[in-house]
């Protein structure tokens, strides 16, 4: 099953129907078009398209949008604390689009050394790819597809923010800050890393 974010609310693409708000069973690429225009222009915050062939939905789904493809990291200290950015406001996590030739690690670590100012950090595992939507001034339709790695970090803190990139603050927080302070002020899909990020360390 594919989860994409579309203005903040939240579009599922599965095999079986789920149980949420609004549901449409696939049966052309117009039942598509169909669950974005609902969610873009009315009040239901979550859709779910179901249909027995999901690669098919998948792949029809993608001809829609240009694709843009980032990679960024969930960084972490030994004492479990994680690295933030700050931009535009909102809590977010360090990540940027992919360069030609280079694979998902390398960008990931590049945009976190970028966007942070943090050197050797040291890439643990993949977490999951998250997807959202969203609309270019040109007109443009975007699917982003950001993919997400552990990190860990045990050397000096060099943290600065790239202000260049808009980014105002870096800042390390801990489990009760993310609760209290990040997550009311970030997006839906870095809250899903975070809580995929916790799970995996709890196991």
């Amino acid at each position: 099953m594919y989860k994409v974010f579309v203005n903040e609310k939240k579009l599922l693409l599965s095999k079986q129907s789920e149980n949420l708000e609004k549901t449409l069973g696939y049966e052309n690429v117009t039942s598509l078009e169909i669950a974005l225009d609902i969610l873009e222009n009315t009040s239901v915050t979550e859709l779910n398209v179901f249909g027995e062939n999901i690669d098919e939905i998948w792949a029809e789904f993608q001809k829609l949008f240009r694709i843009i493809e980032a990679a960024g990291g969930v960084v972490n200290q030994p004492n479990g604390d994680i690295l933030f950015i700050k931009r535009l406001g909102k809590w977010d996590l360090p990540k940027g689009k992919m360069e030609k030739g280079e694979s998902r690690e390398e960008s990931a670590v590049r945009e976190i050394e970028e966007e942070t100012g943090l050197a050797n950090v040291e890439l643990v595992q993949f977490i999951n790819t998250t997807y959202h939507i969203y609309v270019e001034r040109n007109g443009d339709k975007v699917l982003k597809c950001t993919h997400w790695f552990e990190m860990n970090f045990d050397g000096e803190d060099t943290s600065k923010p790239q202000i260049e990139e808009g980014i105002t603050e870096v800042a390390w927080k801990n489990t009760t800050q993310i609760e209290d302070e990040v997550f009311p002020s970030t997006f839906k899909n870095i809250k899903l890393i975070i809580k995929e990020f916790w799970e995996t360390k709890a196991k």
